[in-house]
């Protein structure tokens, strides 16, 4: 699928809604240093989950006497709202923030200093699908890339032994070539266990959309709706995506193979420590929320299989520089530093972010790097085989708003039970507009 070739219409067509939504915060914010290249004694970082940051600021601040500081927000949901905010005021942002590949297309440029004075044209260091979704229409460069999310299934090596499942990471893999067979192996761990396989519904559905990819929620050029806005014209109600991703949540539902707990829910959280699933969809960053989760006591005890159905991406941000900041040398400056190969490197040795600087993908160490956490695989060598291979899919201005507070409350609404899928799926589409109105 082509998301480039349509983004300059696409962005366009946003960018004068955001300009209405964000626009103040040119004219609200300050007038920028009187010397830019002003050197600051602290830079801040925005950024939502685990960026792997934490010994790159370190060694940033070391490199240049300049202390770096990281905000970090749990959830996106919370992160997004707030950076609108920050952004149509004019004050709160950091001197550089993270934008997920779901919420890009949501914010417009203009709010964003032009980074190519400051990192010249390394556009050839990068995946190049990845890197032209952070420039703008008019060519202007407002985001450099950090990650993909190439996805595995990090499993608990103890509980599949004790449900007499393999637990050999390829002899795993080999266990589930297709959602059909996972199925299958969770309802043997059912039987051997009593308790569920995965942990919900909803991180599956997530895999199934970017496996299929095409139009999700929003058409190429930003729509909802093909014809009409009615119903029965949205393009969630006729996406082959959003269509497999239901019927697998419907099978695993018949198959009672899930925790039923909702993702990033306290209950969620503790899951990983107690046992409560044995298995979750894992893009690469997930590997970092993983091991915060399940805590030190568990460490060696998760593995990483390959996903069901083949590869597919699912997350990834850029660093961009708020037209707010006082910094915006040094503010680029760090920004390029975090996303260069060496700092791809560390942030993901740190944490699991994906790298899509093409020197780090090829980084010697990079590729044999084994993680002590998930009984030494070669995470490397897992994710790295296939983000060469990766096609981005075709998100909206709103698309994680659509993913996190419509389909997925619907579908755990399904998955516990309280609505038939008919029922689950039509309230779904009833929230589409709710949530993907921009």
């Amino acid at each position: 699928m082509s998301v480039t070739k349509h983004r300059v219409s696409r962005v366009a067509a946003v960018a004068l809604v955001s300009t209405v939504a964000l626009g103040t915060a040119v004219a609200c914010g300050n007038d920028g240093p009187t010397d830019p290249g002003a050197k600051p004694e602290v830079l801040v970082i925005d950024t939502f989950g685990d960026f792997g940051y934490e010994g790159l600021a370190k060694e940033f601040e070391q490199q240049n006497g300049v202390k770096v500081e990281i905000r970090n927000t749990a959830q996106l949901g919370d992160y997004t709202p707030q950076l609108v905010r920050y952004l149509a005021t004019g004050e709160g942002a950091g001197d550089v923030v993270a934008l997920e590949e779901g919420i890009i297309t949501r914010f417009n440029p203009g709010n964003f200093v032009d980074l190519r004075p400051y990192v010249g044209n390394i556009d050839s260091e990068y995946l190049e699908w990845k890197f032209k979704l952070g420039i703008a229409p008019n060519g202007k460069l407002f985001g450099l890339p950090t990650d993909v999310g190439s996805l595995g299934v990090c499993y608990r090596i103890d509980l599949f032994q004790e449900a007499g499942l393999p637990t050999d990471r390829d002899e795993v893999s080999a266990l589930w070539p297709t959602w059909e067979k996972f199925i299958e192996v969770g309802k043997q761990y059912r039987q051997a266990t009593g308790k569920a396989l995965l942990d919900s519904v909803t991180t599956a559905m997530g895999a199934r959309i970017v496996q299929t990819g095409g139009e999700i929620f929003y058409t190429a050029d930003y729509q909802l709706y093909k014809g009409a806005p009615e119903k029965e014209n949205l393009v969630a109600a006729n996406s082959k995506a959003v269509k497999d991703a239901w019927d697998l949540a419907a099978a695993m539902v018949e198959g009672d193979i899930t925790a039923k707990v909702a993702t990033w829910s306290p209950e969620w959280t503790e899951g990983f420590k107690t046992g409560t699933f044995a298995a979750t969809l894992c893009p690469s960053w997930m590997t970092g929320i993983v091991e915060g989760n399940s805590g030190p006591e568990n460490s060696g005890k998760w593995d990483i299989a390959a996903v069901p159905g083949g590869g597919g991406n699912w997350g990834g941000s850029w660093l961009a520089v708020p037209t707010t900041t006082k910094y915006p040398e040094w503010a680029a400056k760090l920004a390029r530093f975090l996303t260069d190969a060496h700092g791809q490197v560390e942030a993901f040795k740190e944490a699991g972010p994906l790298p899509t600087n093409l020197e780090a993908l090829a980084n010697p160490e990079f590729q044999a790097y084994t993680n002590p956490y998930f009984n030494n695989a070669p995470t490397g060598k897992i994710f790295g085989e296939t983000v060469t291979k990766i096609e981005p899919v075709i998100y909206g201005p709103r698309h994680a708003d659509v993913r996190e507070r419509a389909m997925e409350p619907a579908a755990r609404l399904f998955e516990q039970g309280q609505l038939t899928r008919e029922q689950a799926f039509d309230q779904f589409l009833n929230d589409v507009p709710l949530q993907g109105q921009y």
